[in-house]
């Protein structure tokens, strides 16, 4: 989810501003299973009241297999989030598949349109698949315990998705790059001093990269993004790469990217104190027509608990009952963080394919292999 990490948690960063802008203004098997509350069988009703170690218990009854598809930019960037589930849950079969959220959330529409699905458990960066799904009742609605203590924008009322992750994107860089004075805001990044000298994800790849740069523009005006084109910005592909740039030495900053405010080492993650950068919950939801529900509320259950949420790699929890630590407010805090306007954005996909084309005209074509992969259509089956 490295120092640095993209975009998932890591158990495992003037003139002209209308244009385009119109909308701104993811026990042991041979017991046996305990009986469950009617509502959490029926996926409805009160939160999920069975401990982790019995769900556990009935997720192996079940068949002990779980299939997940998780947004995320390389193949290994959930193998700490796997590492840290089997350790707790060794007889778990766990197939955890990480690609890019945009071409996940299609997957999982032709496999509903093929009657060939594969995942129990999705968790996407594509907020506005969750309410597509929720209207046309593809998704179970389930109350994991602690759901009453997740921040209420970072759950569906009726429990058919909830955020299991807080992530934040900025930019960042290497303190021994930058030297004594580090940018401090994005405007900072204009200093002569630093072309050819930064790294940036396409924001024209990735929806949360774009609302990133949509909020430089919507506070600086287009006139900031010329500038930076200006300043012989190398770009790529995946929301890793900045962070993986400044770590490997080769830019002094990165841009468009996830990372830990808090963290020491060669990335520092920049949470500015009042220019904009923007935070979500990243969403997850069992799908209703999953072969292995069970296990995929243990997972759920697992992902909210006070232990997993305590282990954020950013500090960052979703749950109102988790403190951070010290130096960090809660995420929704953070006014500059717009987290209520993240999901609004990506329910205009009108108004996110203007903006990617208009940077497109001013960065360039998206280029090289999607950093994941070709995982085809049925990955995980």
């Amino acid at each position: 989810m490295p120092s640095s990490p993209s975009r998932r948690r890591l158990l495992t960063t003037g003139a002209g501003a209308a244009l385009g802008l119109g909308a701104l203004g993811a026990s042991p098997a041979s017991a046996t299973p305990a009986a469950a509350p009617t509502a959490t069988r029926t996926g409805s009703g009160a939160e999920e009241t069975r401990s982790l170690d019995e769900l556990y218990r009935d997720a192996l009854a079940e068949g002990g297999r779980l299939v997940v598809y998780a947004g995320g930019d390389t193949p290994t960037q959930q193998d700490g989030t796997k590492a840290a589930f089997l350790k707790r849950f060794p007889d778990i079969d766990l197939k955890l598949i990480v690609d890019y959220s945009k071409y996940h959330d299609v997957r999982i529409d032709n496999q509903f349109a093929t009657g060939t699905l594969v995942p129990d458990v999705v968790q996407l960066q594509t907020l506005q698949d969750f309410v597509r799904w929720k209207s046309q009742g593809r998704l179970l609605h389930y109350r994991p315990a602690g759901f009453a203590k997740v921040h209420e924008k970072f759950k569906d009322p009726q429990g058919a998705w909830v955020a299991i992750a807080a992530i934040g994107f900025s930019f960042m860089y290497g303190p021994n790059a930058v030297g004594a004075d580090a940018p401090r805001t994005p405007l900072d990044l204009l200093d002569a001093r630093w072309k050819g000298r930064i790294a940036s994800s396409f924001p024209h790849d990735d929806d949360a990269v774009l609302y990133l740069y949509s909020l430089y523009v919507k506070h600086y005006g287009w006139d900031f993004v010329a500038r930076l084109a200006a300043q012989d910005v190398r770009f790529a592909r995946g929301s890793n790469s900045p962070g993986d740039a400044v770590r490997a030495g080769q830019y002094a900053i990165g841009v468009g990217g996830s990372g830990a405010h808090l963290a020491t080492g060669p990335v520092k993650w920049v949470l500015p104190e009042s220019a904009p950068f923007m935070a979500w919950g990243q969403r997850a939801a069992i799908l209703k027509a999953a072969a292995n529900t069970t296990a995929a509320k243990l997972y759920l259950n697992w992902q909210l608990s006070t232990a997993t949420q305590q282990n954020a790699f950013n500090g960052w929890s979703v749950r109102t009952d988790i403190t951070p630590p010290a130096g960090l407010k809660p995420v929704w805090e953070y006014r500059n963080a717009h987290i209520d306007g993240f999901p609004r954005f990506m329910s205009d996909r009108a108004e996110v394919e203007r903006l990617k084309q208009t940077f497109a005209l001013y960065f360039g074509e998206v280029k090289g292999d999607p950093t994941p992969g070709s995982l085809g259509l049925r990955p995980g089956a």
